[in-house]
């Protein structure tokens, strides 16, 4: 049905190419109508309702105007790419993974509900764990596009979300180490306090 022999078959699922649905416990490959559409480049009416979904995330209130502006990229990316979509957005850190905007976005790609995320940055998705998010979204056949592949971080969240990070790891430790956390996080935040005391300066 898709003119390859039985042999290149094998071969691909030996290479990871293209698994079958399951296997019997005699061998035997066995491939589903969906694979098949999937090769074949048709869409099944379940893939044709799939929507595009726009995600944009700032880790605190006081960057709601950065927060706008993605949302503009996104949307004009989008627009011009000829996407229906629609948009999720979330306040908060990239390593804080119970955020209401992911937890919606998560719930809508295990229902294969969605087709494509698109986001502007990689880190706008998630700081950490960016493979397991796409590792997930590829079971459910829902893809990733990122706009703009150039790492780009503000330099005041990452220590926002250092400063999380060290917090966390501090309350489990005790004595001595957790001390050195303590002053750690100190150090952190006094030397972000005065980053933006200097950038309001200028």
């Amino acid at each position: 049905m898709i003119g390859k022999t039985t042999q290149t078959l094998r071969n691909w699922d030996k290479q990871g190419v293209f698994k079958p649905h399951h296997v019997t416990e005699s061998g035997y490959r066995y491939y589903s109508q969906e694979q098949l559409h999937h090769f074949l480049g048709i869409k099944s009416e379940a893939q044709l309702n799939k929507m595009v979904i726009g995600y944009c995330r700032v880790s605190s209130h006081k960057q709601k105007d950065d927060l706008e502006r993605q949302i503009d990229n996104v949307k004009t990316y989008m627009l011009a790419k000829g996407y229906q979509f629609e948009i999720i957005t979330d306040i908060g850190s990239g390593i804080n993974y119970n955020k209401k905007g992911l937890n919606k976005l998560i719930d809508k790609v295990t229902n294969s509900e969605v087709e494509k995320i698109v986001i502007l940055y990689k880190d706008r998705l998630i700081r950490f764990g960016y493979e397991l998010i796409e590792n997930l979204c590829n079971k459910y056949g829902t893809t990733i596009e990122i706009i703009d592949n150039t790492e780009k971080t503000e330099e005041q969240e990452l220590v926002e979300d250092l400063i999380q990070i060290v917090t966390v790891f501090s309350c489990r430790l005790q004595g001595k180490r957790a001390n050195k956390a303590k002053k750690m996080i100190k150090e952190l935040m006094e030397s972000d306090t005065c980053e933006e005391s200097e950038d309001k300066a200028n």
